[in-house]
């Protein structure tokens, strides 16, 4: 959940995260340079300032860091992803690239990098929740 000072909260789905700051999307329109609260399963409420947003993705810098222990924690929480959640970052990996062919030079970077991220973290999650390819076969 996210809500700033004048708005009630809004549902988010964060996308990526690191000890400094995470991507999420949101519905909700935001300026960049405002401070919003973020509010994430298994971690107390992050201050955090909208350091760029793009169509219906915002990027947060959290106004302290996560130490690594924490980040860490949180890595380990989360496991395996589950099914839905690759088929989730195969979908937003498609529509940001959509929208990048579609974006004005300034966002062209931002949603290319996105939909790049996700593709990517699509693959690994899918192997991971796979498991290794068997001798001989291939994957696609």
């Amino acid at each position: 959940m996210m809500r700033d000072g004048t708005k009630s909260r809004v549902k988010v789905r964060v996308i990526d995260m690191s000890t400094h700051g995470c991507r999420i999307e949101c519905t909700s329109n935001v300026d960049d340079d405002s401070w919003v609260w973020l509010s994430i399963a298994g971690l107390e409420n992050q201050f955090s300032r909208v350091v760029w947003h793009c169509q219906e993705f915002i990027g947060l810098q959290f106004e302290k860091p996560l130490s690594e222990a924490v980040f860490e924690r949180l890595l380990q929480d989360q496991g395996q992803l589950p099914e839905s959640t690759i088929n989730d970052l195969r979908s937003i990996a498609n529509r940001t690239h959509r929208l990048a062919r579609k974006a004005g030079d300034q966002d062209i970077a931002i949603l290319a990098d996105l939909s790049r991220r996700c593709a990517v973290d699509a693959v690994v999650e899918g192997l991971r929740l796979g498991g290794e390819p068997k001798k001989g076969s291939s994957r696609r």
